[in-house]
């Protein structure tokens, strides 16, 4: 086996393998999310700087390819990956993602990459394949989705309004309350950070439709939401953090819910394990968990222990 860069030539290959070969992240209907999740590989055709592929051959044939591309969310002074496509022949076994994995992790070493990130089911084959090359589990992603979305009758909650521009940093001290910090640590340590990883939230790339975004107000932001009304046939999609008020899930959920109307058709959102009751607010809207998604980070970047000064007694 030898694993090395994708050329011109292997790129018929490599999208016969993407339609036709186990891969990553692949979703059962009622609607596939792949393209939710990340981009699509014809997207990223012809290759840029910003996106590493690489394929592996056995006996003189492509058994598969691995392709990751920079994160907007990098921020000043670093450097990250996400992995978007693991994708294998149906006749080769793990071995080959292996191999592609840890050449994947030695090239981001080589140019100065501090942490390759990425998410698949809890229930993928290929999961354990991540585990052993030293993938970490930060958090677990709910994808919730609803054809019909239930919106009760109820006022808007005390304090609704629009987001202004002055309220980024509100909304970032609002994500720091609601985030655990090792997962805060290792998505957006920072202001800078997070609002690189804010402009990406809930965007589904090849999408064009009207965005809004919603705080509720009480002196302090205690919850906002993003509402994306999506054109065509992509759900619309929804984006939530809140405080764990009593009632204020469901509140700020039926605000969003009506920015889209009364028959706002597919929707779907994404929330984290820690976003318990935002996702009981969802499931009682006619929304459904449709999977589970692993969120796993690699810290690629050694880091040297500081030594520590000893303490001095001071005396007088």
């Amino acid at each position: 086996m030898k694993v090395r860069t994708a050329s011109l030539r292997d790129l018929g290959r490599v999208e016969q393998l993407y339609h036709a070969g186990s891969r990553i992240t692949q979703v059962e209907p009622p609607v596939r999310l792949w393209s939710l999740f990340s981009r699509t590989l014809s997207a990223l055709l012809p290759l840029t700087g910003e996106s590493l592929l690489f394929v592996c051959e056995d006996r003189g044939r492509v058994a598969g390819f691995i392709q990751a591309s920079s994160q907007s969310a990098a921020g000043p002074g670093s450097s990250r990956l996400q992995v978007l496509n693991l994708c294998l022949g149906a006749s080769h076994d793990v071995r080959v993602a292996g191999a592609l994995v840890d050449h994947l992790c030695n090239q981001c070493l080589d140019r100065g990459v501090l942490r390759l990130f990425v998410r698949l089911p809890l229930d993928d084959p290929l999961l354990p394949v991540f585990r052993q090359s030293g993938f970490r589990q930060y958090a677990t992603e709910l994808i919730l989705y609803a054809d019909a979305p239930v919106q009760n009758e109820a006022p808007p909650p005390p304090g609704l309004r629009p987001v202004r521009g002055r309220d980024d940093r509100m909304v970032y001290h609002l994500y720091r309350k609601v985030t655990p910090m090792g997962v805060a640590g290792v998505e957006a340590p920072s202001y800078p950070h997070w609002r690189a990883l804010k402009r990406d939230w809930a965007r589904p790339p090849q999408t064009r439709g009207q965005e809004v975004e919603l705080v509720v107000d009480r002196v302090e932001l205690v919850s906002w939401a993003r509402v994306r009304v999506s054109e065509g046939a992509q759900p619309h999609t929804l984006s939530f953090m809140t405080l764990p008020e009593d009632g204020m899930a469901g509140e700020i959920a039926d605000a969003a819910l009506g920015r889209l109307g009364s028959e706002c058709g597919p929707t779907w959102s994404s929330l984290r394990h820690y976003d318990s009751l935002m996702i009981g607010a969802l499931l009682a809207r006619n929304f459904e968990i449709l999977v589970h998604q692993a969120l796993l980070v690699r810290e690629l970047a050694i880091r040297a222990p500081v030594r520590e000064k000893g303490l001095v007694p001071s005396f007088g």
